[in-house]
């Protein structure tokens, strides 16, 4: 099996009980793999570790050299990258950790919620400046909330939001009935946008939600309103979206993800007094990590069995 060498020292000992027989290739901090072990490699593990530690394109140029590569887990949910179709193409399965990361994401869009309601970005400048700067602040309780997008994120942010009296509406391609909030068909969105006091996107980045909000559909929302952005950044047109925060018509926005990452320096996204950016972190903590980890172990045992898999793309 393939994977870093942290992965390694964290969960080897888990995965010898569940895999006694399974010999590893761990990713090196430093130099390149023989093409010996690259040819050892069957299975591959993506772990949090390669993620945070920008390592992503050397496992994954080493994975793409592998000949007899069957599988690959992420402990990530994301799978559009265009290394994962080629993978696919060349017979590798995929599987993803999609669910583990659910809660510590939707705390994370209830933060942005609050924070953009009680103006906490512009509180956070004025209190580095020494300014007491007392502004009015909107209540959470009572607004509108439009999900895009009802996976396992959507569906516990919907959750959550309610808690706070918040009325929430979701979108989805096909309603099935057991969503837990209001659900309103893709075809609806339109009728869906002047209602929203704030646009939460939590959609996986498909050719059917590629710029699924851009200028016309952020023309849409009531001016003041707000967009959380944890999904991909592709979601959104982003020139447009600018346009719409220097205006003002749209009254500020939290995004964690953009089109190119990390965000260029000359965006002007960083200096809008009305924008909360963060670094694509909105689901890191430990819980999460432990629960991706707790997925792979179970499927790894699947795996062996050859039983079927949880979270494979097909």
């Amino acid at each position: 099996m393939f994977c870093s060498e942290t992965a390694l020292r964290q969960y080897g000992a888990d995965w010898r009980t569940i895999a006694p027989d399974l010999s590893y290739v761990a990713l090196p901090a430093e130099g390149r793999l023989s093409d010996d072990d690259i040819a050892r490699i069957d299975l591959a593990v993506f772990t949090a570790d390669i993620w945070t530690g920008d390592r992503g394109p050397a496992f994954f140029k080493v994975l793409l050299r592998a000949p007899n590569a069957k599988w690959l887990h992420m402990f990530a949910a994301g799978t559009d990258d265009p290394v994962f179709a080629e993978l696919r193409r060349r017979g590798t399965r995929l599987t993803h950790s999609a669910g583990s990361s659910a809660t510590p994401i939707a705390h994370t869009v209830i933060m942005h919620t609050i924070a953009l309601c009680r103006g906490a970005r512009e509180l956070a400048v004025a209190q580095q400046q020494r300014r007491w700067a007392e502004r009015d602040v909107t209540d959470v309780e009572g607004r509108t909330m439009g999900i895009i997008g009802l996976g396992s994120i959507g569906a516990e942010v919907a959750r959550l939001a309610q808690h706070f009296g918040i009325r929430v509406i979701g979108v989805r391609r096909s309603p099935r009935g057991d969503e837990p909030c209001e659900t309103w068909p893709t075809q609806r969105l339109h009728e869906l946008l002047p209602l929203v006091d704030d646009l939460v996107l939590t959609a996986p980045l498909t050719d059917a939600t590629r710029n699924i909000i851009g200028a016309t559909e952020l023309a849409l929302l009531p001016r003041g309103a707000h967009l959380i952005n944890i999904g991909r950044g592709q979601l959104v047109d982003e020139p447009a979206l600018i346009a719409a925060l220097q205006s003002g018509h749209l009254g500020g926005a939290a995004l964690d993800v953009f089109v190119v990452e990390p965000l260029p320096a000359d965006n002007p996204l960083w200096d809008l007094p009305n924008v909360i950016v963060t670094p694509h972190s909105a689901g890191g903590t430990p819980l999460a990590t432990e629960r991706a980890a707790e997925i792979f172990a179970g499927n790894l045992g699947r795996y062996l069995r050859n039983e079927s898999l949880i979270n494979e793309v097909t």
